[in-house]
């Protein structure tokens, strides 16, 4: 045998020892999943035929699932050898005097802090790190025992199986249970007091997020008057009363009014949406916000499976309400491991607070009719301006590394620094840059987005506007930035030839220009690159307004009784009124400007050769190269590639960064693209019949 799922079935049975220690005890339980759980090659051995009531709808017998074959065939061996059925009771009745049966119903799926990180910790530990069985949490069995695809055959359970099951595997024998039916109500047997325990330990997890200030204090004061996150507490404590008493009648009544309270609970945890919406959001408030639904949930499905009627093994009688609770276990699991749909859940609210913002934001980079698009080129050419400076600054700062000997690190630090100085100069003279556009548009774009399965042509033609007007802004900007800054850097080229007889960019770095940039090169792969990077800054640009908002900077700002003192009250309004409205942008080129002048140090220092590419410094440095190498490089082939190069590297920067914010700002909302092929054919038509309209806007 090369394994457990290959034991044969008599040994199983056999190897079931009372006496065992807890680990023994809880492997030979894994054992018999993985069995059942096995298809072994060969099924040619006969096995339990399939109930007549479960035929197919052509009149033959459906099919069951293996492992219920498997359990039929366990359970008809103990029926048949009473000494083996002994055996395998007793070693169920010490499995559940030594196991915490109520961690299993109120801890499984739950984090035990109320931090996502501290879960998602715990997440990546469970799916790297080996469990054991020897333990007394019944949760952490549970995740051994079975697995997320085990679901298809335990729903297929039907309930003479069920109760036979109940019979073997109950925490009680079934005499023993004759006994304690004489003295106690059927309720009170010991899986419904499990269950009626971690009733309560979920209600005071409940109670203690409901009155957390973080949630507390965001939930609609109208919701809280009648205090549900106090009342759900004497509710639980009814209910556990009247269903140990035997008074099924007090028992449906209490739990009734229970019920109403979780309700009224989640409304409360709920309104903390909207408040989310308008001052920021927290992951950890969403997480919070997401364990109480569950809880609250989880308490209902405990109250169907402890309301039901008893058997004399403490288990229900309607086999449904048993068997659902432990379906919603076993889908848990997928849950409980899986990292990805914890950051998709916890992640998708900031996600769309962040590309709300940025939609805010890129508004203003839309030009919507000729006066609009003739002062988005003037703001470009204000910006192009600022660039050529920069360029001469990066050729500088290279020179002074190199010069004084400065590593990788602080030779990109030193960059990025120049970068993020000029960006935030363009910022601040309410200029623009081109490369800074797209991720801020996208999410305005999606926003306009028709949703519905069958927009009017009227909503199709208002979309289309939305992109040739997105289209002409995006060339307005390119065409200002690069029609700027190369002829700028040229001419100080110039100036610097007519007075000091040379350059200020000598030839060594236009032949170096000449080698980075042509599109012979990895140019492309560095421009898709540096459009990944533009993104990230939109992400950081927004993550740091939320977070602004979030913790009420502004306010503070205007109010805190120091800064007040030390600005006076006018001033301290000015800077919050200031800062609030450019903590995003400040946000966006910092971080921009940083990255692109350390991503490729470190990348380069882990071996992954990444540079940056960026469209309105490419045209500066170009521009530098003529001016050194003179008028003769425009017959070389060199020059042209490296036109071209700079032509593919803006195409590139814009389409990634704002391909890469139009799926998040999509995801975001939840919306869906329908009717893709009528958008597509509206667009062609707009660029056939009015194509001058994709880069020059009409006089209306």
């Amino acid at each position: 045998m090369t394994g457990p799922a290959a034991w044969d079935l008599s040994a199983l049975i056999n190897a079931a020892d009372a006496r065992a220690s807890r680990a023994e005890r809880h492997l030979w339980l894994v054992r018999l999943v993985e069995w059942l759980r096995h298809t072994p090659r060969h099924t040619s051995n006969p096995l339990p035929a399939t109930p007549a009531a479960d035929a197919a709808a052509d009149g033959h017998p459906a099919p069951l699932p293996w492992p219920l074959r498997r359990l039929h065939l366990l359970l008809s061996q103990v029926d048949k050898q009473p000494a083996l059925r002994e055996q395998v009771q007793g070693m169920a009745q010490a499995f559940w005097r030594d196991i915490d049966t109520p961690a299993l119903f109120a801890d499984l799926g739950f984090g035990a802090r109320r931090s996502f990180a501290s879960e998602l910790w715990a997440r990546v530990q469970r799916r790297l790190l080996p469990g054991t069985p020897d333990t007394r949490d019944l949760a952490a069995l549970f995740e051994l025992l079975f697995e997320p695809a085990d679901r298809h055959w335990l729903a297929a359970i039907d309930a003479a199986t069920w109760q036979r099951l109940a019979a073997l595997f109950g925490a009680t024998s079934q005499a023993e249970a004759q006994v304690r039916n004489t003295l106690t109500p059927p309720a009170a047997l010991p899986m419904r007091r499990q269950m009626l325990d971690a009733i309560t330990i979920l209600v005071s997890a409940v109670q203690a997020a409901g009155y957390s200030p973080l949630l507390r204090q965001r939930m609609a004061p109208e919701l809280l008057r009648d205090e549900p996150f106090r009342q759900i507490t004497q509710a639980a404590e009814a209910v556990r009363q009247a269903v140990l008493e035997g008074d099924n009648d007090s028992a449906l009544r209490q739990a009734t009014y229970l019920r109403a309270l979780l309700d009224r609970c989640r409304q409360a945890a709920q309104s903390v949406l909207p408040h989310l919406e308008a001052f920021g959001v927290s992951v950890n408030i969403m997480f919070d916000l997401d364990q109480v639904m569950a809880r609250t949930e989880r308490i209902e499905t405990l109250l169907d499976a402890v309301l039901a009627p008893a058997q004399a093994n403490g288990g229900p009688a309607n086999h449904a309400e048993a068997q659902h609770l432990l379906l919603r276990l076993v889908d848990m699991l997928r849950e409980v491991r899986g990292v990805r749909a914890l950051f998709a859940r916890h992640y998708s609210l900031l996600a769309r607070q962040v590309a709300e913002r940025s939609a805010e934001t890129g508004e203003h980079y839309i030009a919507q009719d000729r006066a609009q698009w003739l002062q988005m080129l003037r703001r470009a050419a204000g910006g192009g301006a600022v660039i050529a400076g920069t360029t001469f600054m990066k050729f500088w700062l290279s020179a002074f590394a190199l010069a004084a000997g400065l590593s990788a690190f602080w030779a990109g630090l030193t960059a990025g620094l120049n970068y993020a100085v000029s960006f935030v100069l363009v910022m601040l003279l309410h200029w623009t840059v081109a490369t800074k556009q797209p991720a801020m548009t996208a999410p305005a774009l999606a926003a306009a987005l028709p949703t519905g399965r069958s927009a009017s042509d009227a909503e199709v033609e208002a979309f289309v506007d939305r992109v040739v007007q997105l289209i002409r802004s995006q060339a307005a900007a390119i065409v200002g930035n690069v029609a700027v800054c190369a002829p700028l850097v040229l001419l100080v080229q110039g100036l610097s030839w007519a007075i000091t007889g040379g350059p200020v960019v000598g030839e060594k770095e236009a032949h170096y220009v000449l080698h980075s940039l042509t599109l012979l090169g990895p140019t492309a792969l560095f421009a898709a690159f540096t459009g990944v990077l533009l993104f990230a800054s939109s992400l950081v640009a927004g993550w740091a307004e939320n977070w602004f908002v979030f913790h009420r900077l502004d306010s503070a700002i205007a109010w805190n009784p120091r800064i007040v003192q030390r600005l006076g009250a006018a001033r301290a309004q000015r800077w919050a009124h200031w800062w609030r409205g450019n903590v995003s942008g400040l946000a966006a080129n910092i971080s921009l400007g940083l990255m692109l002048g350390l991503t490729p140090a470190v990348l380069t220092f882990v071996g992954l050769p990444l540079d940056v590419r960026h469209v309105t410094l490419a045209s500066g440095q170009l521009g530098a190269a003529l001016g050194a190498l003179g008028v003769g490089l425009l017959a070389q082939p060199a020059f042209w590639w490296c036109v071209a190069g700079i032509a593919v590297t803006g195409v590139l920067n814009l389409g990634v960064s704002f391909g890469l914010a139009f799926l998040v700002a999509l995801r975001s909302r939840g919306v869906q693209l329908q009717e893709r092929t009528r958008i597509g054919q509206a667009l062609w038509r707009r660029a056939r019949s009015a194509p001058m309209g994709l880069v020059w806007p009409p006089r209306d």
